[in-house]
């Protein structure tokens, strides 16, 4: 597998994203050893320092442990954790949380088809139907983000713009979904041209990305999400209560 090289992102935190993506996406799933560094090292033609900084970032995040003589593991989620992730929260309540009131000044919503990526992201099929949907956030103050959100079509899904400008998840709520568990990373970006255009601002200017994978698996639910946010104007707080 090859390295971007156009990434301005150091080689170990580019390899550290792909080995998340493989927890995110269950590729390798909780319990399961990893390949060994060496193997690691041929997959991404990179030295072993290398690949034993990108471990150490999974490591430092709980996403993988290592045994003596055994090798590295994905960690198992215990059932304190678990329960943490049955709160998830949005945009909205994150800024209301913080006293500042949630705008949405753009949204376009389209329907499109999954290709291999997001098929597997969402646990459907190559082909099958999705809905995309594009907004540029902010506050009272000012714009500083825009989400791309893919889900599985639905036909009770409302394909009118005007009705994806409050909460998201406050939407699905009144369609009978409450996402329940709650996988994300974040990691510093050059912005392309798309994310420039939207959030208008210069290519030299740094862009904080927000993956986030959400669920509600007895109901057959995913979404994925890209949030882009400039990275003058937004801080991420973590609350570790």
């Amino acid at each position: 597998m090859k390295i971007n090289n156009q990434n301005t992102s150091p080689l170990y935190a580019q390899i550290a994203q792909e080995l998340r993506l493989n927890i995110q996406t269950e590729k390798w799933q909780e319990g399961d050893r990893i390949p060994t560094e060496m193997e690691l090292c041929e997959i991404y033609h990179v030295s072993r320092i290398t690949i034993r900084k990108a471990i150490d970032e999974l490591v430092k995040e709980n996403l993988l442990y290592r045994e003596r003589a055994k090798g590295t593991f994905v960690r198992k989620m215990t059932q304190e954790e678990d329960e943490h992730f049955t709160i998830v929260k949005g945009f909205t309540q994150e800024l209301q949380e913080r006293g500042k009131l949630a705008k949405t000044i753009y949204v376009e919503v389209e329907r499109s088809h999954a290709d291999k990526r997001l098929a597997k992201f969402l646990n459907i099929r190559i082909g099958e139907e999705i809905l995309i949907l594009k907004r540029i956030r902010g506050d009272e103050k000012s714009v500083f983000a825009y989400f791309v959100t893919y889900v599985a079509y639905n036909q009770v899904y409302s394909l009118n713009a005007k009705d994806y400008y409050s909460s998201f998840y406050a939407y699905l709520k009144k369609l009978g979904i409450v996402v329940n568990q709650e996988r994300e990373y974040i990691e510093a970006v050059s912005p392309n041209r798309a994310i420039q255009k939207r959030l208008k601002i210069k290519e030299s200017q740094p862009v904080l990305k927000r993956v986030r994978f959400t669920s509600q698996v007895s109901q057959n639910f995913y979404e994925y999400t890209e949030c882009f946010y400039i990275g003058s104007k937004y801080r991420y707080y973590l609350d570790f209560s």
